[in-house]
């Protein structure tokens, strides 16, 4: 069979349009057939049709008590465009650029994410056959095209011994709910860091927050989140190869569509998707540590493991972008410890650091006019330190303060010539600022935002009031709504 007979295109077509991986669509692969039966042990049943916008999907419920997802690998663009539109040329040129993926990039990722030390999902890659019945009244979106089968890790049905002493597996949404109730609750920021650097290895530029399932540890008395990466539909992109998608992709226009190249294009545009995930679960994490997780996975990632990674790809495929991949990979590994530096400053920039609803103390202390050191605590549980990181005025320019629920205590000292600014968002509830900073150039160097009455502020010449009778200010997207 082939992916995407559809996508084959005359050369005028692509000297506009680009030629993308319309070679590797129009390929004919062997691939083995979905049977209901056999292809897990205990055998399939249909499930409810998924809610993608993009991809044909649909749940599976194995005999063995878990879940799976079944997905066709070609796209459908129609539910991504306004009304409008969906009846226009330009449908037409969005479903091409469906062209721009490789359709089966997603079945080398596992033994990479397995070597890299990532927890992930292990697709088969199917064909449904045209005669299709069992999966019920919607096997006619399904019959007849090749699919993505691959775990559901999403409830405690579906742990399995790779995840260790997991307790239960969660979305994002459930997790950052969890995150701002009260202060045990924590990401694994080490470990979502190494995950978020193998994304940029990969060139996989759509991790947003929905992207990603969680893994429940139970440690000291904390429950810490681990990232479990899934849809790997976008690593290997190649999309600046036409006219129109070199315009179309410039940093100015649409960033986000970087191309897998042997070096990196514009980190920034490559992170975007990822950019409400990333600043809630990566925070802590340093220069220092990012080196040294980066060092980590150039050793990890060896050519053997590159190589191995690759043959996954049918061998018609191999053959046409396995030597050119593998080189990618390669250059893109020398040059990975720069990609997270640049990843970092990028982070380090602006950086939010939120509390909980329960109450809390957070202390900033402006130590020197290069560093400023912050720190969070419980007030309750003997003070417990919740978070420290000490921030470098070369890389930071505004630290963010959310008290959010519970009475809150804001505490700023230091003086010192020039400095970080800091906003302070109290929160709800009835919370106290003390600032005693004295900053001697730059301005105002702490914001604080909140309702004027029920809060207390000991301001200093260092401090700017912008309390108010409204409490817009209050609002913090805790979830991605």
């Amino acid at each position: 069979m082939t992916a995407g007979r559809h996508y084959k295109a005359s050369g005028f077509h692509t000297i506009f349009f680009g030629r993308h991986y319309r070679q590797v669509w129009t390929t004919p692969v062997t691939v083995p057939v979905l049977n209901l039966q056999t292809t897990i042990a205990g055998g399939l049943r249909a499930g409810k049709l998924g809610g993608g916008f993009q991809s044909t999907s649909m749940t599976l419920l194995g005999n063995n008590g878990r879940e799976y997802a079944l997905r066709t690998l070609d796209k459908d663009p129609y539910k991504t465009l306004p009304p409008f539109l969906r009846k226009t040329f330009v449908l037409n040129l969005v479903r091409d650029a469906t062209s721009a993926i490789n359709p089966y990039g997603a079945f080398v990722v596992p033994p990479l994410a397995q070597a890299a030390g990532v927890l992930h999902t292990t697709p088969r890659l199917l064909y449904i056959r045209p005669d299709e019945t069992g999966l019920g009244e919607n096997a006619p979106r399904f019959q007849g095209k090749v699919a993505l089968l691959e775990e559901k890790f999403d409830g405690k049905n579906n742990l399995t011994p790779a995840f260790g002493d997991a307790q239960d597996l969660q979305d994002s949404e459930d997790v950052l709910r969890a995150r701002y109730q009260e202060p045990s609750f924590q990401f694994d920021q080490l470990a979502f860091a190494r995950a978020r650097l193998l994304d940029i290895w990969l060139g996989d530029w759509d991790r947003h927050e929905g992207q990603w399932q969680w893994a429940v540890y139970k440690e000291k008395g904390r429950t810490l989140y681990r990232p479990v990466p899934k849809d790997r539909d976008q690593v290997f992109y190649r999309f600046d190869d036409g006219l129109v998608p070199w315009l179309v992709s410039r940093p100015f226009i649409v960033g986000k569509l970087r191309t897998f190249k042997p070096h990196y294009e514009n980190i920034p545009g490559l992170v975007k998707n990822a950019r409400f995930i990333d600043e809630r679960a990566l925070n802590e994490v340093t220069d220092q540590q990012f080196q040294h997780l980066a060092s980590e996975l150039q050793t990890r990632l060896s050519d053997d493991v590159i190589q191995a990674a690759l043959r996954h790809l049918p061998p018609p495929v191999y053959a046409l972008e396995g030597e050119r991949t593998a080189a990618f990979l390669r250059a893109r590994r020398a040059a990975l410890p720069a990609a997270a530096r640049t990843y970092y400053r990028k982070l380090a920039h602006q950086v939010t650091i939120a509390g909980t609803d329960q109450p809390e103390r957070f202390v900033v202390q402006r130590l020197t006019d290069s560093t400023t050191l912050v720190s969070l605590y419980a007030l309750s549980d003997k003070a417990p330190l919740l978070y420290r990181r000490t921030f470098r005025t070369a890389e930071t320019k505004l630290i963010t303060l959310h008290g959010l629920g519970g009475e809150d205590v804001f505490e700023i000292t230091g003086d010192v010539s020039r400095s970080i600014r800091v906003d302070i968002f109290g929160g709800p509830n009835p919370d106290t600022v003390k600032d005693t900073s004295h900053v001697r150039r730059g301005g105002k160097k702490t914001y604080y935002y909140d309702t004027r009455r029920g809060n207390t502020l000991e301001a200093s010449a260092t401090t700017r009031d912008k309390t108010h009778k409204g409490v817009q200010m209050h609002a913090y997207d805790r979830e991605g709504d």
